[in-house]
Order: structure tokens, then C-alpha cells, then sequence
């Protein structure tokens, strides 16, 4: 059974995340700690109103999303300038059962650019970790 905020979310995840539609990079804005925001141009992709992103399995912004879930995300370009307004979302790291989403969304949306850099990633052995990005569900869009 669906609460009602569920619903509301359900009805609104599509215009949720309009603002990353047909931008190639986004801001993905995590927080340290003591609340300071930390902001890094990643490559994302949507599937089914969530939020997929990959990233190296050491890097600090898995780290801050463990401590804290709480993200922003917003369109930029690939230095990190922003293009638009950013949304509040709640992250979480992927187990590998669940990579398959964030893999196969990421894998249609850049396509050889991403097997380059698969390829690249799989030679030097560097493990990955797959983030999923939702919308708050007590956020209200209009």
C-alpha cells in the first residue's frame, strides 16, 4: 500500500529532476561533517526518477554520503559551473546486487565515451561504487 506522500512523490519524480534533463554533467553536492558542502561535476543518468551516478569506491563523496545522505544535485558543465538550480535528494551507496540500474542507465547515456572510460578503469583495477539519488519525499514540487 502507497502513503499519500509516496503518491505525491510517485506523480512528481519525472518534473523532480527536469532540471538535469538534457545537461550532460551535474553538480553532485555532498556534505562534510560540520555541514560544509563539498561540489563535484559528475557524469549521471536517470532511470525509472532516480539518479544514478558512478564514482571510484575511495573517493571522498562515498564517504560523505555514508555519514550523510542528504545531497543537492543541478546541471554544470564538466569544470563544475553552474547551469541551474539544484534540488535536494537523499543518496545512497549501491551494493553491487543493485549496480546493474545505475550501470546499464549510465552505459545508454554516454555510451563509447563510458566503455573508454570502463576500459580504462578495469586496466588500472580501480573499483567503482554506484550512487542513486531520489527525491526527498517530503519535498513538495510545483
Amino acid at each position: 500500500m502507497t502513503t499519500a506522500a509516496e503518491a505525491r512523490v510517485a506523480e512528481q519524480t519525472v518534473p523532480y529532476f527536469a532540471n538535469l534533463y538534457r545537461h550532460e554533467y551535474a553538480n553532485l553536492i555532498t556534505f562534510r561533517k560540520n555541514g560544509q558542502p563539498v561540489v563535484t561535476p559528475v557524469w549521471f543518468a536517470e532511470r525509472n526518477g532516480k539518479i544514478y551516478v558512478m564514482t571510484t569506491a575511495s573517493a571522498g563523496k562515498v564517504k560523505r554520503i555514508r555519514n550523510n545522505p542528504q545531497v543537492e544535485i543541478g546541471p554544470s558543465d564538466r569544470a563544475g559551473k553552474p547551469l541551474g538550480p539544484t534540488v535536494p535528494a537523499r543518496a545512497r551507496i549501491l551494493p553491487p546486487d543493485e549496480a546493474r540500474i545505475a550501470r546499464d542507465a549510465l552505459d545508454d547515456k554516454y555510451g563509447l565515451m563510458k566503455a573508454m572510460f570502463d576500459f580504462f578503469m578495469n586496466i588500472r583495477g580501480v573499483e567503482r561504487a554506484w550512487i542513486e539519488i531520489a527525491p526527498l519525499v517530503d519535498t513538495v514540487v510545483e
